[in-house]
């Protein structure tokens, strides 16, 4: 489902709280995918438009992977490509965002052989690299789930997630709502090892789960309750701006304004903000693929909105610190 600038250009907005310092701790890059090319000029283009975007962080997504060599090593190119993106970013105007961390791929499964792949990333990226991301996402009546229902509580996956933390590495968790308990399982069972939800939990709103809208968030926020024990997990607060999340703000004739958007986000922002506590929240954008549903300005104000009653020291994590902590940034 690709992005359409022209539907998103019937909102424009007015920057809220123009002078504060963000770090945007997820975005992808491509130069082609179903969600449309999205490379540094189409980033700068979104960071760029009002909202004061210091650094990013880019999560895996596929893109530019090796064509040879060892199926293993392949997902480096991704970690290659990117690095000269953020090379390239780190050379561009001031006040231009700077890519400041790199999340790859490494398949855990491998085990102990795992780490193999992982010197590989560091090597190709030293500076910037800060960890790994497998999908679980698994859902029977959903297209394109994955094909291990268990990922995050199989032995060998787990042999290979041991490898993480002695080399000063954080693991990015996606996944659906009801797998949640899987991440506070693993987060247990590693509690030296930084781990980061991703789009809060991935809370599916659509398919079989729209008859039971309501159940849906009494199992999410408690799941959300029992992850947020565990003091190794940081949450990314945003993320469900995509269809799977059953807002459908892709189907309406004008996209939404700030105000709506933050109405409809607020009860699952908010929640997780109050379980694990602002010093280990951070909003996220998820471009390109949440501006299906948004433009950047209009997501970032409604964040703001979203955290409007919270303190200086609260806001500045939420919006910077916890993903500079997070990220090692």
């Amino acid at each position: 489902m690709e992005y359409r600038p022209d539907w998103l250009a019937q909102v424009e907005e007015e920057i809220l709280e123009p002078d504060r310092i963000i770090i945007d701790p997820h975005h992808h890059f491509w130069k082609q995918s179903s969600w449309g090319r999205y490379l540094l000029d189409d980033l700068w283009a979104d960071t760029g438009a009002g909202h004061r975007v210091e650094k990013t962080v880019f999560l895996e997504c596929g893109a530019e992977y090796l064509e040879g060599g060892a199926e293993s090593l392949r997902p480096v190119g991704e970690n290659q490509f990117v690095e000269g993106l953020a090379a390239e970013a780190a050379a561009g105007p001031p006040g231009a965002a700077r890519v400041g961390g790199i999340v790859g791929n490494a398949d855990l499964r491998l085990g102990a052989a795992a780490e193999e792949v992982l010197l590989a990333h560091l090597a190709a990226s030293p500076e910037r690299f800060r960890g790994i991301r497998n999908g679980a996402n698994w859902d029977r009546d959903l297209s394109g789930s994955g094909d291990d229902p268990r990922l995050y509580l199989d032995a060998t996956f787990r042999e290979g997630f041991a490898k993480l933390a002695p080399m000063e590495l954080s693991f990015d968790a996606v996944l659906f709502h009801p797998q949640i308990p899987q991440v506070t399982d693993l987060a247990r069972a590693f509690p030296g090892t930084t781990i980061i939800l991703n789009h809060l939990g991935v809370p599916i709103r659509t398919g079989a789960y729209t008859t039971r809208l309501d159940q849906v968030m009494i199992e999410w926020r408690a799941h959300i309750d029992e992850l947020s024990s565990c003091e190794n997990v940081f949450i990314k607060v945003g993320g469900i701006g995509m269809p799977v999340n059953g807002f459908a703000w892709h189907e309406r004739e004008m996209p939404p304004g700030s105000e709506e958007l933050a109405c409809a986000y607020r009860p699952w922002c908010l929640h997780a903000i109050e379980a694990f506590g602002p010093q280990r929240c951070m909003f996220e954008s998820n471009f390109p693929v949440d501006k299906v549903s948004s433009s950047y300005v209009v997501l970032w104000n409604a964040f703001k909105r979203i955290a409007e009653g919270f303190s200086e020291d609260d806001k500045e994590a939420l919006f910077r610190g916890s993903a500079k902590r997070a990220y090692r940034l």
